[in-house]
């Protein structure tokens, strides 16, 4: 059986600028789904990808507001149909664009990525 594991994230406060999240895959991975929530009604945006391709999985898209979350799920939310499949020593990125294209800042911001190994 393949193991779950998940990469929460959380920014408190008002967010004043992007966010950057990096980390390197201890193992063969693939990415099996996202939650991402503000607790206001913001215009945050967010992307995952890798060093190669900073948005290879997600393209920049809004997250849930007001404390709901909006979920991604493989395959289909993601970039490419193929499950995103992440390799051993890659850097991954999660990159959260506080206020959209000078929108409202995101509050609270809370990121889970749900990752298999193998």
């Amino acid at each position: 059986m393949l193991r779950p594991f998940v990469f929460p994230m959380h920014v408190p406060g008002t967010l004043a600028a992007n966010i950057t999240v990096r980390w390197t895959a201890p193992m063969d991975c693939t990415l099996q789904h996202v939650s991402a929530v503000a607790s206001n009604d913001s215009d945050a945006l967010l992307k995952i990808g890798t060093s190669a391709d900073d948005d290879e999985f997600l393209q920049l898209t809004a997250i849930g507001d007001s404390g709901t979350p909006v979920e991604f799920a493989a395959p289909d939310a993601f970039r490419y149909t193929a499950t995103p499949r992440i390799q051993r020593g890659d850097v991954v990125i999660f990159t959260l664009d506080f206020d959209g294209a000078g929108g409202t800042a995101a509050q609270n911001v809370t990121v889970v990525g749900t990752f298999e190994e193998g």
